[in-house]
């Protein structure tokens, strides 16, 4: 008998679930306090606003926060490492706490994780983070020899959805060739192929803006913005992980929003035509990488749940390959089943930031 606590804080809410012996007791969104956590200098600081929102609803339920026999959270920016399930240790939290690839709520994953197992007297984990990094040679290469492309992607959905869908095929997902989108807040999307994701494009870097970040920039351009003066380094940052994209544009986040501004505003419709754009033209890019073989095209994470915006889509890639959508993020149950495996003994975790097993 076991059970399970899963974490998996994100930019808006921190959505937590609770399994026992397989089966998922509690599962709840809580959404975070903005005004408060809007006075924060850094991610980390949201750290026991988010541990007590979590506490205290534990207990509401009926949940002993000292129950359990694993925890596991959302893994962040950590440096480059291969998928699997990882053991938090100091190694990880010192890195993240220096964040030197960047800040995002899903570095406070491990941290959370840690405080809950240390009252349970078990172990904390996380499993295939963000910086899940398995690109090939051939796609590390930039154009600029001081310059190499790395991965910053979904991976934990990604990875999660594929397997669901390989499943369906009948196969291995180690035996699937697959494009996967992943829209949501932050927008990735990868190719997987022989189990790992071998190359990637995303918000942060060079694929299309999301619903708050600026995806590829003129370089030239962003150069001159950089020495300009407008904006302090520390502001640039923010601006890129968090303020541009369609927030900049049209003053929200929020699809179903953006949707209804396009209806009335040419300028509005313009935008969102260029979002759905964007995200077409990389899903396409990154189909060139699979030479066209492609069991699917997989679309997942929240904005998968606007048909509106499937449909758009839909219009622009359905030659591409069969198209499968699986709305939502499904991170938790992939958090869960990363620390099942463990407790059943059927993988081992790893240790940051080699990647041995234990």
């Amino acid at each position: 008998m076991y059970r399970i606590l899963a974490v998996n804080p994100g930019s808006t809410s921190t959505k937590i679930a609770v399994f026992e012996n397989g089966e998922e007791i509690l599962k709840e969104n809580i959404p975070v306090d903005h005004g408060l956590i809007s006075e924060f200098k850094c991610v980390l600081d949201q750290l026991e606003h988010r541990f007590d929102l979590i506490n205290r609803n534990l207990l509401d339920k009926g949940v002993r926060p000292d129950s359990f026999d694993a925890v596991v959270g959302r893994g962040g920016i950590l440096a480059p490492i291969p998928s699997g399930t990882y053991l938090v240790t100091e190694d990880m939290t010192d890195y993240l706490k220096e964040a030197p690839r960047g800040e995002h709520a899903s570095n406070l994953g491990a941290f959370i994780a840690k405080k809950f197992a240390d009252l349970s007297g078990c172990e904390a984990y996380i499993v295939d983070p963000v910086s899940v990094d398995e690109l090939t040679d051939v796609a590390r290469i930039s154009g600029a020899p001081e310059i190499k492309r790395s991965s910053l992607v979904h991976a934990l959905n990604q990875k999660a959805v594929a397997r669901k869908v390989a499943a369906g095929l009948g196969k291995k997902y180690e035996d699937c060739r697959f494009v996967v989108a992943h829209l949501g807040t932050g927008i990735t999307i990868g190719v997987h192929c022989g189990g790992k994701i071998i190359d990637v494009i995303g918000a942060k870097a060079d694929g299309p803006f999301s619903p708050e970040r600026a995806g590829g920039l003129p370089v030239g351009e962003l150069v001159d913005l950089i020495f300009s003066g407008k904006y302090t380094e520390a502001e640039l940052k923010k601006k890129l992980l968090s303020g541009w994209g369609l927030v900049a544009y049209l003053g929200t986040r929020d699809i179903r929003e953006v949707f209804k501004m396009a209806e009335n505003d040419p300028e509005a419709s313009i935008v969102l035509e260029a979002f759905v754009y964007q995200i077409a033209k990389g899903i396409g890019e990154l189909c060139t990488v699979l030479d066209g073989e492609i069991d699917s095209v997989i679309l997942t994470g929240g904005m998968a749940h606007s048909d509106r915006l499937m449909e758009m889509l839909l219009k622009k890639i359905k030659f591409l390959a069969p198209i499968v959508i699986i709305p939502g993020e499904n991170e938790l149950e992939a958090l869960y089943k990363g620390a099942e495996r463990i407790l059943l003994k059927e993988e081992r975790p790893r240790f940051y930031p080699g990647g041995e097993y234990i």
